[in-house]
């Protein structure tokens, strides 16, 4: 199989981490993941693993590991691969293949999602939840901003805390009527 990032390196399996085969890319080290040894390998290491993951974690510069932009052909079936992004903290998008249910993942995308404590669940990322969630989290981000521009740094992290205190408020419909009709 060739790498589908590169086009003409040749796949050459390989280890993620002890009893994880996958198939690696000497060139971009990219690596293709089968979801099935995956899951195999994410169920014994969740039980196996006495160490601290979180020790072992180098700090990782997120946006040095660059991400394929362009669209990939399964190297298995040739299909285009579908991209999922992993985080609102990165740019990063894992690739998958839902035909033969394989994953590539660029160069650095393994210590990424470990970095971001994400590595044993990795089919979740594939998910609509997860998606979701992300927009929704990135819309948060775009609507603060938004406001940062209108009223300044300052006041923006008032009237943040000012709409955790509203949305927790037994009353908050109350206290939105009350704050959206202006005395003329």
């Amino acid at each position: 199989m060739q790498c589908p990032k590169c086009k003409s390196k040749v796949l050459k399996p390989t280890k993620l981490e002890q009893g994880f085969p996958v198939l690696g890319c000497d060139q971009c080290n990219g690596i293709l993941v089968s979801l099935l040894y995956y899951r195999d390998w994410a169920e014994r290491d969740l039980f196996d693993s006495d160490t601290d993951t979180k020790a072992k974690k180098a700090e990782l510069d997120k946006e040095s590991i660059k991400d394929t932009t362009s669209a990939l052909s399964c190297p298995k079936c040739q299909k285009i691969m579908l991209k999922y992004k992993i985080s609102g903290c990165t740019h990063n998008r894992l690739d998958l293949c839902s035909t033969c249910d394989e994953a590539w993942l660029d160069g650095g995308e393994w210590e990424l999602l470990e970095s971001l404590d994400v590595q044993h669940q990795m089919p979740k990322v594939f998910t609509e939840a997860w998606q979701s969630r992300l927009r929704k989290e990135q819309a948060e981000v775009n609507r603060e901003n938004r406001l940062k521009k209108v009223i300044g740094d300052t006041d923006t992290q008032s009237v943040v805390d000012f709409k955790k205190w509203l949305d927790s408020h037994p009353k908050r419909a109350e206290i939105v009527f009350y704050l959206a009709h202006k005395d003329k």
